[in-house]
């Protein structure tokens, strides 16, 4: 019996935006599922991807796919993961440390619910989260704006090479909203005109 929720990826539901990009290394090309092709940042750090949400959604955790072993100095090695309404108001809510990964690193945001332990992080990981214990959030955080900043890079490399970003969320998170809406009926003529 797994007390992990069933994930689906919700990232195509947002729009994103980056502090920069060099030409042909954009927005495009961290969402396009190849690894082979990858978002490049230009210009000073902290590097920013900014994911903004039509309305408020959970979110469980964000993978990023990222090579140490060919973009070495433009590999992340610290990124922060921000939630707010929008840029004013972001709240910090965990740093990870990237220890020359290679292919998904999995950043958790809230810890599975069923009284499972905090994250054991053995000290190879090549994710290892600042706050193991995720701010004490259970399954999943609600917001309408994710911001990943890239802090640093590995060997203090300037610009930033990002592969693939992933956004997961509970799956049929919404769903009992939708069944309690669907047995609504309006009461006036004019409202069932909507019905």
């Amino acid at each position: 019996f797994s007390t992990v929720p069933k994930l689906r990826e919700i990232g195509g539901e947002a729009a994103w935006s980056l502090s920069s990009a060099k030409p042909g290394n954009g927005v495009e090309q961290l969402r396009d599922s190849s690894t082979d092709t990858f978002w490049q940042s230009d210009g000073p750090q902290p590097h920013l991807i900014n994911i903004q949400f039509r309305r408020k959604v959970c979110v469980t955790e964000v993978r990023i796919y990222t090579s140490y072993k060919v973009d070495e100095s433009y590999t992340p090695s610290c990124v922060s993961v921000r939630i707010g309404t929008a840029h004013h108001d972001l709240q910090e809510v965990q740093v990870v440390d990237l220890r020359e990964p290679e292919g998904w690193s999995v950043v958790r945001l809230a810890r599975p619910h069923g009284g499972v332990p905090p994250l054991e992080v053995s000290p190879d990981a090549a994710c290892v989260p600042q706050d193991p214990l995720m701010g004490g959030a259970v399954d999943f955080i609600r917001t309408h704006f994710i911001q990943l900043a890239v802090l640093s890079n590995h060997q203090k490399g300037r610009d930033t090479h990002i592969r693939q970003i992933r956004v997961y969320g509970p799956w049929g998170n919404s769903a009992p909203l939708h069944a309690e809406a669907s047995s609504l009926r309006f009461q006036t003529p004019v409202l069932r005109q909507f019905e």
